[in-house]
């Protein structure tokens, strides 16, 4: 029988926001997330996730036209300042919170990245800081962007529910896990396993042992597999997603009740799946409640590697989801039904990449 993993505990929150409604002030917005995080040191908390686009309202549901109003939204960056709305008023006391807390946190928020070429580029990102490093040391921007660029008919009347394409370019950083330091007690460093190289000849039992492998997803991202299997292939512990998902959409059949209904559903599927499949904790937080006048899910949960909701939300509004979790718990489906090492079978997956859309299986003949 295999040795039992050594214990890997750390205890995370998911901050979840009621909504923010276009009229609410960026110093309104933060201070809701200071609270968050006031409330979740009381609970022992090392790091928070808050949702997709935390700090402002979730644009993306209105046909914006002037170009002023539209930056509005954005948070300027560059190679220089690769994260620099945590140089802003309402980044930077996010930072000076978290070092006087000692909490690691996720946020989500409208990117305009100016490169080496002057071209602005509008992304819909999110980044990982960490109080230990003392900087952001991971960004992601959301690959997968539901909707369409301009409104669509809905029985008369046009609809304005996801206009996702028309603001924000696919994210072009991939799908790049990180390790997060500080986070866990005696985590195994590199000089640790060149040290044990040395001495016994190969690194046969640092693996599993280092600082905390994460992977970062936003919204949409979560329904897809694709988005989910690279983290798994890097060994990823725990996966953190924001999200601002849609209840109701007028164009669509079913009641609002129905459709929010099918909604929820269809997000715990998709969490649950994800952490299962790659054996990985997930936090899942949103961005929920009637905003602007349309109502959002709520559902934020932490969820285990064996797809189990261990901490889920009860309301539409401010909450903080916390669990203690143990990274450990991650070896069983890592070491069985999904090592991939010893099942995967890349030679057969080649549609994967050759092909984008569908392609029908031909028409059977009457003959």
């Amino acid at each position: 029988m295999a040795p039992k993993p050594t214990p890997r505990p750390l205890t995370v929150a998911a901050a979840q926001l009621g909504p923010n409604n276009k009229d609410m002030s960026r110093d309104e917005i933060l201070a809701r997330l200071l609270k968050h995080m006031d409330d979740a040191a009381l609970r022992g908390v090392r790091l928070i996730a808050f949702p997709e686009l935390a700090l402002t309202t979730f644009f993306p549901v209105m046909l914006l036209t002037a170009a002023a109003e539209v930056s509005a939204y954005f948070e300027p960056a560059s190679p220089s300042r690769p994260y620099g709305v945590l140089e802003t008023p309402h980044g930077k006391p996010l930072v000076e919170k978290a070092h006087a807390l000692g909490m690691d946190f996720y946020l989500g928020y409208a990117e305009r990245w100016t490169g080496e070429d002057g071209v602005p580029i509008d992304y819909n990102a999110t980044l990982y800081y960490s109080v230990a490093a003392g900087r952001a040391i991971a960004k992601y921007r959301k690959v997968h962007l539901p909707g369409t660029k301009e409104p669509i008919d809905g029985g008369g009347t046009k609809v304005y529910q996801q206009l996702e394409k028309r603001y924000f370019h696919p994210g072009d950083l991939g799908f790049q896990a990180f390790r997060a330091p500080g986070l866990v007690e005696g985590a195994v460093k590199a000089e640790d396993a060149d040290a044990e190289g040395a001495e016994g000849g190969k690194m046969n039992s640092t693996d599993r042992k280092g600082d905390p492998i994460i992977g970062m997803l936003i919204c949409n991202d979560r329904r897809w597999p694709e988005a989910w299997r690279p983290y798994g292939l890097q060994g990823a512990e725990l996966v953190i997603e924001g999200y601002n998902t849609t209840a109701w959409a007028p164009q669509y059949d079913g009641s609002p009740e129905e459709q929010t209904a099918t909604a929820e559903f269809h997000h715990r599927l998709s969490c649950q799946a994800g952490s299962y499949h790659n054996a990985c904790w997930s936090i899942n937080v949103g961005k929920c409640g009637e905003e602007n006048g349309q109502w959002m899910i709520g559902g934020s949960m932490i969820v285990d590697p064996n797809g189990r909701v261990v901490a889920e939300s009860e309301t539409l509004g401010d909450e903080l989801v916390v669990a203690g979790i143990d990274l450990a718990l991650c070896r069983k489906g890592k070491d069985r039904v999904f090592n991939f090492e010893r099942h995967r079978r890349v030679d057969q997956y080649g549609i994967l990449l050759e092909q984008v859309g569908v392609k029908e299986v031909p028409l059977l003949s009457r003959s």
